[in-house]
C-alpha cells in the first residue's frame, strides 16, 4: 500500500495576514482552530514515516487565461488581481516549510485533479491512499477527495489540518464526506 499526503493551497493569497483572499474567514479560522500548529505535526508525521507529501496551489498566469471567466469563485481573480502565479501571492505560505524531494503540482480549478499532473502522478507512484490537508475544506478539499474517492482511491482527511472560511462550512463538510473519505485529527493518524 503506497500512502501520499496532499496539502492544497496553503498559499499566502488564502492564508496568510496580507492575503486578499484571508480575510474572507480563512485566517480567523486558522488562527482559532491552530491549524498551523496541527499542520506542522501532520508535515512531521509524513517526514518520519517518509510519506511523500505533494504540495498544491491555484493560480492563474499573468494574462488569467487560465482563469474560468464563468465560475462564481474565479471569475474576479483576474478585476482584483489575484492568485497571480511567480508572485508572494501563490507562493506557499512558510508554516509549509517544504523540502528537497516534496513535489508542486499547480492548479487552475478548485479540485487538485482536472486538468493537473495529480492523477499521473498517484498512478505512477502506484499509490492508493492519499491524505488530505488544506483550505478550503467545503471546496478544494471537498471536491479533490470525491474525485480521486470515485477513482478508487482510499481517502483520509485530516481535519484539524483543514480551514474553511467559517466553522459551520469546515463542520457541514465533513460530516456529509465521511460517508466517503475517512476523517481523523492529526494527533490519532498512524501513517503504518
Amino acid at each position: 500500500m503506497t500512502k501520499i499526503l496532499l496539502l492544497i493551497d496553503f498559499i499566502n493569497e488564502i492564508v496568510h495576514e496580507d492575503g486578499k483572499l484571508a480575510k474572507r474567514g480563512y485566517l480567523e479560522f486558522i488562527r482559532k482552530n491552530n491549524t498551523f500548529i496541527n499542520l506542522k505535526k501532520l508535515i512531521q508525521k509524513a517526514r518520519d514515516f517518509k510519506i511523500m507529501i505533494i504540495n498544491i496551489k491555484v493560480g492563474f498566469s499573468e494574462d488569467y487565461k487560465e482563469a474560468p471567466l464563468n465560475s462564481p469563485l474565479f471569475g474576479l481573480v483576474k478585476k482584483f488581481n489575484a492568485l497571480k502565479l511567480d508572485t508572494w501571492a501563490t507562493d506557499f505560505h512558510s508554516e509549509l516549510e517544504i523540502m528537497e524531494g516534496d513535489k508542486i503540482i499547480i492548479k487552475h480549478r478548485v479540485s487538485a485533479v482536472y486538468g493537473t499532473q495529480l492523477l499521473p502522478t498517484l498512478r505512477a507512484l502506484s499509490v492508493d491512499h492519499v491524505y488530505i490537508a488544506g483550505v478550503a475544506t467545503d471546496l478544494a478539499v471537498q471536491t479533490t477527495a470525491r474525485e480521486l474517492h470515485d477513482m478508487d482511491f482510499r481517502i483520509t482527511i485530516v481535519e484539524d489540518c483543514c480551514a474553511a472560511a467559517n466553522y459551520e462550512d469546515h463542520k457541514a463538510t465533513l460530516f456529509t464526506i465521511n460517508k466517503i473519505a475517512e476523517i481523523v485529527k492529526v494527533n490519532d493518524l498512524v501513517f503504518n
